[in-house]
């Protein structure tokens, strides 16, 4: 039996690269699959029909975060196709992948990007998990997609490395605040990963960017998907307020 047959679950950003790895990968180990998307629902579908492709169960939710009502839509879409497919809205896996970066030279930031790259990358997991804990089951699982650059300077992307350093604040204090009821909750940190973007398809490029990692190469976004299924599991069920660093020996200097 797999291992997540019974179990539900909710990737945020899950349309492309790490979020959809992690869908199907969530999805082929049995758990039912909500694919949240933010605005294109194609690539969300073809992750839904991925899934079910492999014998899964997926469906789509529309919410884009970092505005005014996202948790509410989020939820009312999650809690409609979780009741229409199992008679409730039980959670029992959330794992907060969506966000995005902006690079620029740190005195070029604009309080509107500052303020959207925060809305984005740490209010909506905030509020989103404290939205989730009516929903969360007992013994569930709460993954954080945080990243290297936490632990790494590079000044073109500052604000998305404190966005992230707040996400793993939220795991931090969140795994204290629910582990009475056995809910673990854990920050995955993956280092330069392939997401599909045009840059991964230019040797040289790829080349420059491998040298970061002990193993000389790029992630597989499947490469973080199985760090992420793994603290799902039942097997993870000692490890909670952890950082688990998934950036493939990047952080070794």
């Amino acid at each position: 039996m797999a291992k997540l047959t019974g179990r539900t679950a909710l990737v945020t950003g899950s349309s492309r690269g790490i979020g959809r790895a992690t869908a199907i990968r969530l999805a082929h180990e049995g758990a039912l699959v909500a694919v949240h998307y933010g605005h294109d629902e194609t690539p969300a579908r073809e992750t839904v029909t991925a899934i079910e492709k492999d014998g899964g169960r997926a469906f789509a939710v529309r919410a884009e975060l970092g505005v005014s009502g996202d948790v509410d839509e989020l939820f009312q879409g999650l809690e409609q196709g979780l009741r229409e497919r199992t008679g409730a809205t039980t959670l029992d896996i959330l794992v907060n992948n969506a966000g995005f970066s902006e690079k620029r030279e740190p005195g070029a930031f604009t309080t509107d990007q500052f303020d959207r790259l925060f809305a984005v990358n740490a209010r909506a997991p905030f509020f989103l998990l404290q939205r989730a804990l009516a929903n969360l089951a007992d013994n569930g699982r709460v993954i954080n997609i945080s990243s290297a650059l936490t632990r790494l300077a590079k000044p073109d992307e500052v604000l998305y490395a404190m966005t992230k350093g707040a996400v793993e604040q939220l795991t931090l204090h969140y795994a204290k605040y629910l582990a009475p009821r056995g809910i673990t909750v854990n920050s995955v940190a993956p280092g330069i990963t392939d997401n599909g973007s045009a840059v991964f398809s230019m040797p040289a490029v790829v080349e420059q960017m491998a040298r970061y990692s002990a193993f000389n190469g790029v992630a597989r976004a499947e490469d973080v998907a199985h760090v992420v299924a793994f603290v799902a599991s039942d097997e993870a069920r000692w490890i909670t307020g952890a950082f688990l660093d998934a950036s493939g020996g990047t952080l070794l200097g």
